[in-house]
């Protein structure tokens, strides 16, 4: 008896060793890194009964011309809560530019102001939207008149968001003026000032 108890005991160590030596040392699995996905951005779409792009240029330097563009368009979508890296696109027709001056309003077509036929579309490409404390931000980005690019920057206020039977609500209010000249609007000679006021008024709605 002890001696076929020797023997199976003899076997199973046995076993155990050339089990060991044919599957070889435990190796601990390597972690597999995955990289996270990048993040929805939040899509905002342009609320246009509530917006409007404004503009006011001086007359013979002793008043002041209001005017506004009835057709535009634009994008606004961003990852971070502090809207800090949010991208905002925006067009207009500029044949739509309305002076409530009937005349006024078609030299403003013209080729030496806005030349419509050749340039239809004002278009404006966010480089940046940085916040600028409380609830101010500067917005800079690339706008395009007619032929001429360049670089300008509006100041920007917040006015908050707002929770409504139709959906979340956002809106901001964006200043900045402009030298017409710089992108060849010459029309009007001295008897209209260089510089423009630009006001947009934005009203925005979730996606």
């Amino acid at each position: 008896m002890n001696k076929h108890l020797k023997v199976a005991t003899s076997l199973l160590i046995a076993g155990v060793a050339v089990s060991s030596f044919v599957a070889g040392p435990v190796v601990p699995a390597k972690k597999v890194q995955t990289t996270a996905s990048a993040q929805t951005p939040i899509v905002w779409k342009l609320d246009k009964s509530h917006s409007g792009v404004k503009f006011t240029v001086t007359h013979l330097l002793v008043s002041e011309v209001d005017g506004n563009f009835k057709t535009f368009d634009g994008t606004f979508e961003h990852t971070k809560e502090d809207f800090s890296d949010a991208k905002i696109t925006f067009t207009i027709d500029a044949a739509s530019a309305n002076t409530n001056n009937e005349g006024r309003d078609n030299h403003l077509k013209k080729a030496d102001f806005f030349d419509v036929e050749k340039y239809p579309t004002i278009k404006f490409v966010s480089t940046s939207f940085k916040p600028a404390g409380g609830k101010k931000y500067t917005l800079t980005g690339q706008l395009t008149v007619k032929d001429v690019t360049k670089t300008v920057t509006f100041d920007v206020t917040y006015n908050g968001q707002n929770s409504t039977a139709r959906g979340v609500k956002a809106g901001f209010k964006a200043t900045t003026t402009i030298d017409r000249t710089e992108y060849n609007i010459k029309g009007g000679g001295a008897a209209v000032g260089d510089d423009v006021d630009v006001t947009v008024n934005i009203a925005l709605a979730k996606a």
